[in-house]
């Protein structure tokens, strides 16, 4: 049976809680720069992240909130240039440090490298999103550490379809079966598992509420020494930090039940 040889992260949530005081916030300051007096609340985004994707998000709340907004000159320029200014702001957040890494993700990183283990990212996130949170958090050429980093607008269907999942298997040349997904939605929980992965997750505070019936694992964050997960639902084997081992052991489970049920 395959080993894990990788881990693949999803990033909004999972990477960091950049969703709240992140992407709401560079969404705010897009619309009052653009002359709108539109205001995302807190609650309000938590009900708008039911969608993938922060263009997708904007078409939603135009149709339930502003039906007769008419953007000029046309809808696909006129999103196209605001969701290009909200993304400058995000990288401008993301630069003022207010968006750390979330317990654990470092540590697992750095850990992972050091025993081989190739590391992927999965999003629905920009690129330029992923790359500014990775080296404002970890070093200037941490991008560099993942072997793929694929996003939403880079697949036909965003999450929770599989298919930027497949696109990192693809990319790495390894079945589901030698990888691990990390994760804190239920719509990224669905891409991965129907990617063939097997998941962990790491509630997010907008997701705690969430259904992860599916998933390996549920903790409320990765762990360190000093702050120990605490797990939600599933067996984490005693541990109190989320590990290369134990991702070796949840996946070496996995593959266990499907090969003798000879799924």
């Amino acid at each position: 049976m395959p080993r894990l040889q990788a881990l693949i992260f999803d990033v909004d949530g999972t990477l960091a809680d950049t969703e709240r005081d992140g992407h709401r916030v560079a969404f705010n300051r897009a619309f009052a720069e653009a002359g709108l007096d539109w205001e995302w609340s807190v609650e309000r985004y938590g009900r708008l992240l039911e969608t993938a994707g922060g263009k997708e998000r904007l078409q939603r709340f135009i149709r339930e909130d502003f039906p007769a907004f008419v953007p000029q000159p046309d809808a696909p320029t006129w999103a196209a240039r605001l969701h290009k200014a909200k993304t400058q702001h995000y990288k401008a957040l993301v630069k003022e440090g207010i968006m750390p890494l979330r317990p654990g993700v470092k540590r697992l990183i750095q850990e992972a490298r050091e025993l081989g283990i190739r590391l992927a990212i999965a999003t629905t996130s920009a690129p330029e999103n992923v790359t500014a949170l990775l080296e404002t958090n970890l070093s200037l050429d941490s991008p560099s550490w993942f072997e793929a980093i694929v996003a939403g607008d880079m697949v036909p269907a965003k999450k929770p379809a599989p298919d930027v999942y497949l696109a990192v298997l693809q990319a790495l040349a390894l079945p589901p079966e030698a990888c691990l997904a990390i994760e804190d939605s239920r719509q990224g929980l669905l891409a991965a598992t129907r990617a063939g992965l097997k998941t962990v997750i790491t509630c997010s505070s907008y997701t705690q509420q969430e259904d992860f019936t599916e998933a390996a694992l549920v903790l409320n964050h990765l762990g360190e020494p000093d702050v120990p997960f605490q797990v939600l639902a599933g067996n984490s084997n005693d541990e109190s930090c989320f590990s290369v081992a134990l991702a070796s052991q949840l996946l070496m489970v996995h593959n266990a039940i499907n090969h003798f049920s000879g799924s």
